[in-house]
C-alpha cells in the first residue's frame, strides 16, 4: 500500500500530538521541569500501524527515575489518544546537561536551584581518570552571589550537589554537570 500526502500528514499530525504528550511529562525528581526542558525526550515516531513510539534518554545509566519516566510517558500518550505505545531508551549518545534548555535553567533557578554550567569536553575514547576533578562554582539562584561553597558533593539526588551561599547564608542546590 503507498501512502498518500493526506497519510503522511495524518500521521506527522499525530507525532506531534505524542510528542507534545510526552514532552509534558515533568521528571520525577525535578518536577519543576519536563522530560523535554531537560533534554530527555530525544524522538518520537508513528508505526504505519499507528502505534507511537517514544525515544528517551536518562541522565546517567542506572538512574532509578527511568522506569517511572517510562510509565509516565506512556500513560501521558495514551491520554492523548493512542492505543499503542512504546516507550524507548536510547544510550547513545549519552545524555549531557547541555541538554537542558534555557527555559528548564531558569524553572532551577525560579525554583532555587543552581543549574549546570557547561558541561566538561571529553575527547572520545577511553574516558581519562581524573583524581582531583574540577568543578563549577556555582552562582547562588537566590541573591545572584558568586561566593559560594559545596557543603557535599551528594545532593537530593545523585545529580546534584549540596552548596552555601557565603553572602546570604543560604544552602541550594546545583545540577552537576555531565
Amino acid at each position: 500500500m503507498v501512502a498518500t500526502a493526506s497519510d503522511t500528514e495524518a500521521r506527522e499530525r499525530a507525532r506531534e500530538r505524542a510528542w507534545e504528550a510526552a514532552a509534558a511529562v515533568t521528571d520525577p525528581e525535578l518536577p519543576m521541569l519536563t522530560l523535554a526542558d531537560l533534554g530527555i525526550l530525544r524522538e518520537v515516531e508513528i508505526g504505519q500501524d499507528g502505534t507511537a513510539q517514544v525515544w528517551i534518554t536518562p541522565t546517567y545509566s542506572g538512574c532509578p527515575a527511568l522506569a517511572e519516566m517510562r510509565v509516565d510517558v506512556d500513560s501521558a500518550v495514551r491520554a492523548a489518544g493512542f492505543e499503542h505505545v512504546r516507550v524507548r531508551t536510547a544510550l547513545s549518545p549519552p545524555w549531557t546537561t547541555d541538554w537542558i534548555t534555557e527555559e528548564g535553567r531558569r524553572k532551577l533557578t525560579e525554583n532555587g536551584i543552581s543549574p549546570p554550567g557547561d558541561a566538561p569536553v571529553r575527547p572520545s575514547g577511553p574516558v581519562p581518570l581524573t583524581l582531583l576533578p574540577t568543578r563549577t562554582i556555582p552562582r547562588c539562584p537566590l541573591c545572584g552571589a558568586a561566593d559560594t561553597e559545596e557543603l557535599s558533593r551528594f545532593g537530593a539526588t545523585s545529580c546534584k550537589s549540596l552548596h552555601r551561599c557565603r553572602s546570604c547564608l543560604e544552602p541550594f542546590e546545583h545540577v552537576k554537570e555531565i
